[in-house]
């Protein structure tokens, strides 16, 4: 069902990102005193007299300036004022009507859609009063406070009255793939994301730290539903200064919770880069599936054929962590190969939610544990000569994978399997059941001998 959407506009340092909090009540948006802050559109459902509406919130209008991010900002807004059945104008009642505002007043004026001003920051009567100047450009006004939430419901009624809402229809909702782009500042993820959209939904810059919020965006491929989340470049938090890149740090990572799958992208021109490999663990400690694209491979002179072979190799060398991951050499710039990440992802996510029968778990337990290296299904422990009885396993979780080994034996008890054996095991099962792209979880549980 189509929802319809809402646009959130007005110049920067306004309060737009805090009333779509409000709205929304989630923190998507950076929130600071630092204008400029939110620079890409931002998109949540909002609830309200039983129906829901999209929102929308886009970076501060600067319609007269040239700079590279305040222009993009400018072409964002139009996007989302050209999508959207409404718009909030927010404006700040406390400064009254500035020449921008009255700029932005005769943009919207021509759009032709219905405009409705919020006039934020009126947290006295006073201010409240003065908001009334703002009646002069001919639309709809309410004084708010969006930190506070005051007039929130008055302006939703009144939206509400001019939003079309389809009739709601029963229909079984297949889950969305929710797919994070990840990696180092200026590796080219919102160039890759722009590439697999096939739109600019998202400014792409040779500045470094461009995006600075998690972005979501919606994408249905031959029937899948995906959410692709653009996230800033993450940096180590000792090397973040601006308040707005040490938030981008710690939403990058909270996006990485809330995925499925994981695309780390390097840049194929500087190779491997240790934060490469924090960046990595990030996604490993999340229980993401993670697929490896190396960007701007068409910048890479390929002097010999074995080229891709011998960056794998490194690769593989220095993040032996991620074997089970596997690499895509591509240019996000040309759209080499970039065109193979979906179907990629689809069969990561197929694994991470795969359940192995109890049967073939038994099958395989006979076959690998208790036969070939298990010595009659007893197994090395941790404590040095210790050998621990492994009686069975079973799978207990999905996304990630989660397998529970049952030993008994032993001395103590206290060291557990030892941590190649476990390693053997879990390359079995991925060998057996191929589980692409996808951690798996191992947990022992250990039964002791009574004295």
């Amino acid at each position: 069902m189509n929802l319809p959407l809402v646009a959130i506009i007005g110049r920067p340092n306004v309060g737009k990102s805090t009333l779509f909090n409000r709205l929304t009540g989630s923190r998507k948006s950076i929130v600071g005193d630092e204008s400029g802050i939110t620079r890409d559109r931002i998109y949540a459902e909002v609830e309200w007299s039983g129906k829901t509406f999209r929102l929308v919130d886009t970076g501060g209008i600067v319609p007269d300036d040239d700079a590279i991010i305040p222009a993009n900002i400018f072409k964002q807004a139009s996007h989302a004022i050209a999508e959207a059945q409404a718009i909030i104008w927010v404006v700040d009642a406390r400064a009254g009507a500035i020449p921008l505002d009255e700029e932005i007043g005769v943009l919207l004026r021509n759009v032709g859609k219905p405009i409705f001003i919020a006039a934020n920051k009126s947290e006295s009567k006073k201010v409240e009063e003065e908001a009334a100047e703002f009646y002069q450009f001919g639309f709809e006004l309410t004084p708010i406070s969006a930190e506070h939430g005051n007039g929130i419901g008055d302006m939703l009624d009144e939206i509400y009255k001019v939003l079309e809402f389809e009739d709601e229809v029963e229909e079984e909702k297949q889950r969305e793939i929710k797919l994070a782009i990840i990696g180092r500042p200026n590796v080219g993820k919102s160039s890759l994301l722009n590439k697999i959209l096939g739109e600019e939904r998202v400014i792409v810059s040779p500045i470094a730290g461009t995006t600075r919020d998690a972005i979501d965006t919606e994408l249905t491929v031959d029937g899948q539903k995906f959410l692709l989340i653009d996230t800033a470049g993450i940096r180590r938090k000792g090397k973040t200064i601006e308040m707005s890149e040490k938030l981008s740090v710690i939403m990058a990572r909270k996006a990485l919770e809330r995925a499925d799958v994981a695309i780390l992208v390097m840049d194929a021109t500087e190779g491997f880069a240790n934060s490469d490999a924090t960046i990595a663990g990030y996604a490993l400690d999340s229980g993401c599936s993670l697929i490896i694209a190396v960007n701007k491979w068409d910048a890479i002179e390929e002097k010999e054929t074995n080229t891709a072979n011998d960056f794998e190799k490194e690769l593989r060398y220095k993040m032996k962590f991620l074997d089970w991951s596997p690499i895509l050499t591509i240019s996000a710039l040309t759209g080499q190969r970039v065109n193979k990440i979906l179907p990629i992802v689809q069969k990561a996510n197929e694994a991470r939610n795969l359940r192995v029968t109890t049967s073939k778990l038994n099958t395989f337990f006979e076959q690998t544990v208790s036969q070939p290296r298990g010595g009659g299904g007893t197994a090395p422990g941790s404590g040095g000569n210790v050998r621990l009885h492994v009686q069975f396993i079973t799978q207990a979780g999905i996304r990630p994978p989660l397998f529970v080994i049952f030993t008994s034996g032993g001395t103590g008890g206290k060291g557990g399997l030892h941590f190649s054996y476990l390693r053997y095991i879990e390359n079995q099962l991925r060998e057996k059941f191929d589980f692409f792209a996808t951690p798996l979880r191992l947990k022992e549980k250990h039964k002791t001998k009574k004295k």
